[in-house]
């Protein structure tokens, strides 16, 4: 498996669905990446040389592309920043509920969780 910015890529996809496992960078970055370090975007990551992978990481640093962990670092203290001046994202963060005006009522089961109990009306 071929490592990129500490991420072992899976070997056995091509190169722009393979940088997709590299946290930050959608199949438009990787597309532009293979593009601009001039590699095939047919061929498989496993098939990469050395040069050509440190070529890629090169690209991700001199890019300014935010990837792993300084993304990650990024998303959570923007999380945080809007919870500490209690805005109304941030008390729905903080809740675990939908953030961007989606109905609750009904949906929202993934950031609602598993259905709870309410007064004994279990239906079995």
């Amino acid at each position: 498996m071929p490592r990129i910015l500490g991420v072992e890529i899976p070997g056995n996809k091509k190169v722009p669905f393979a940088l997709n496992y590299i946290y930050g960078i959608g199949l438009a970055t990787a597309q532009n990446l293979c593009e601009q370090a001039k590699i095939d975007v047919d061929r498989r990551a496993h098939t990469l040389s050395e040069e050509e992978l440190n070529a890629i990481a090169e690209l991700v640093v001199k890019g300014n592309v935010r990837v792993e962990g300084d993304l990650r670092r990024e998303i959570s203290a923007n999380i945080k920043r809007l919870q500490a001046i209690q805005s109304y994202r941030g008390k729905r963060h903080r809740a675990g509920l939908p953030c961007r005006g989606q109905r609750t009522s009904t949906n929202a089961r993934t950031r609602k969780g598993k259905r709870k109990a309410v007064g004994g009306l279990n239906k079995k």
